[in-house]
């Protein structure tokens, strides 16, 4: 079984080296990188914790299947296997920062305290979770839950500070969601107008910590990292947008996977010398790279169940419900996304169904709902990656975690909605 495990990360590497070749030499290589990433996938498959979800999208992607060819409906092969190939690519790419951007260890036997603290912690989380992800938070809670078990207010630190990095990070695989089914999009207004939405979220979750006693702000112990930590990141959003300033056709989230591994394989070796850096690489690859199973299985199944269902809709000449996709029509979309995940319906899985039938709206203002819903629902959702690594690895409640942050998510809702508005306005939707 660890042979095997080996085999998924060379092959998970591999979709990855591929992916990028394809996208810039040769298109028609991707199917290569997609049977690379499912045979992965097949690998991985019975060591998957929770494989409900994804066995069910399984059995409705095959029944689906069946009513295509029963109805002689035409559909991409291609496309089935490799809709989110480059999400994929993302994600992976993303994953190798953590080898060169995580900061020295702390030398400190002690944690600072206070509403400073919180301050600093809040925006270390942000920040460098906004280029290496899930990383950030496990660098951070990690260092918290050693003194402690996690507070209230570090989890409702932990829980935000993250999720809201979907707002407006064209690092986050929120962003690579959405760009995928809505390529069309103005990075400039989602970033601005996510940047707005995370300040708001900040704002709130400040105000929340500091009005109720229960949450002891004056007592909060938290773990800042210092802006020397936040360098890389920075260079790699400086790389990605000068690229794209000269190259504006080339796609964001292919140059963020591209000049992730550029960076880590020069900036290894002078950190950690070349054979220490060849183990190091190959220990991610063949050990960590596996561990992505989780995310990996559903992006793959939620991409072809969404081809699938999306082909059918388009068979049977359905038509969607309203002529013009404004702010009413996204905030109940928006609405719609947020219930859906909190009965384990993950928004990659609702934006794959309706991300194609959509196509001929404003892909800038859909890809704003996308990402609103991601961001609002992810640090609520009992049943997101996010909440589920916090319950698992620090002994948390989920139910806990869902009450604490339900408020949030209404109030962040109802923020979306003057947002929506405000775009529908501006797009004179």
């Amino acid at each position: 079984m660890i042979m095997l495990s080996k085999l998924s990360g060379i092959l998970i590497f591999l979709s990855f080296l591929v992916t990028i070749f394809a996208y810039f030499f040769q298109n028609n290589m991707i199917i290569v990188a997609g049977i690379f990433t499912w045979i992965a996938f097949l690998l991985l498959f019975f060591t998957l914790k929770n494989k409900t979800l994804i066995i069910v999208l399984l059995l409705l992607s095959f029944l689906g299947y069946i009513i295509v060819l029963v109805n002689n409906f035409e559909i991409n092969l291609i496309k089935i296997f490799t809709v989110n190939q480059y999400l994929l690519a993302l994600l992976i790419g993303v994953g190798f920062l953590r080898l060169i951007a995580m900061p020295k260890k702390d030398k400190t036997s002690s944690l600072p305290k206070g509403k400073k603290s919180f301050i600093k912690t809040y925006l270390s989380v942000h920040l460098f979770g906004s280029v290496i992800n899930l990383s950030s938070l496990i660098l951070v809670a990690d260092k918290m839950y050693k003194k402690a078990p996690l507070s209230k207010s570090q989890i409702i630190l932990l829980t935000r500070a993250f999720s809201s990095d979907a707002y407006w990070s064209p690092f986050f695989v929120a962003f690579a969601a959405a760009i995928t089914y809505a390529p069309k999009l103005n990075s400039s207004v989602i970033v601005i107008n996510g940047i707005i939405l995370a300040f708001i979220a900040f704002i709130i979750t400040y105000y929340d910590v500091i009005k109720e006693k229960a949450y002891d702000i004056e007592n909060f112990y938290g773990y800042p990292l210092s802006f020397n930590s936040l360098f890389l990141p920075f260079l790699l959003a400086l790389l990605v947008l000068i690229t794209n300033n000269y190259f504006p056709d080339l796609k964001v989230i292919v140059l963020i996977s591209l000049f992730s591994i550029i960076m880590t394989i020069i900036i290894l070796p002078i950190k950690k010398g070349i054979k220490t850096s060849f183990k190091t690489l190959t220990i991610h690859i063949t050990d960590e790279l596996p561990k992505m199973k989780s995310e990996i299985s559903l992006f793959l199944v939620a991409g072809m169940f969404g081809i699938i269902i999306g082909t059918i809709l388009i068979g049977l000449n359905f038509t969607l419900p309203f002529t013009n996709f404004d702010w009413k029509i996204a905030s109940l979309l928006l609405l719609s996304f947020i219930i859906l995940s909190f009965v384990g319906i993950h928004p990659i899985i609702t934006i794959s169904i309706i991300g194609d039938y959509l196509s001929g709206v404003n892909h800038t203002f859909l890809a704003v709902t996308f990402l609103m819903a991601w961001s609002t629902t992810v640090s609520t959702s009992p049943f997101s990656g996010l909440n589920l690594t916090i319950v698992a690895r620090y002994a948390c409640s989920a139910k806990e975690i869902f009450m604490m942050n339900i408020s949030y998510a209404i109030k962040m809702y109802i923020v979306c909605i003057i947002c929506l508005y405000i775009l529908s306005n501006y797009f004179d939707l």
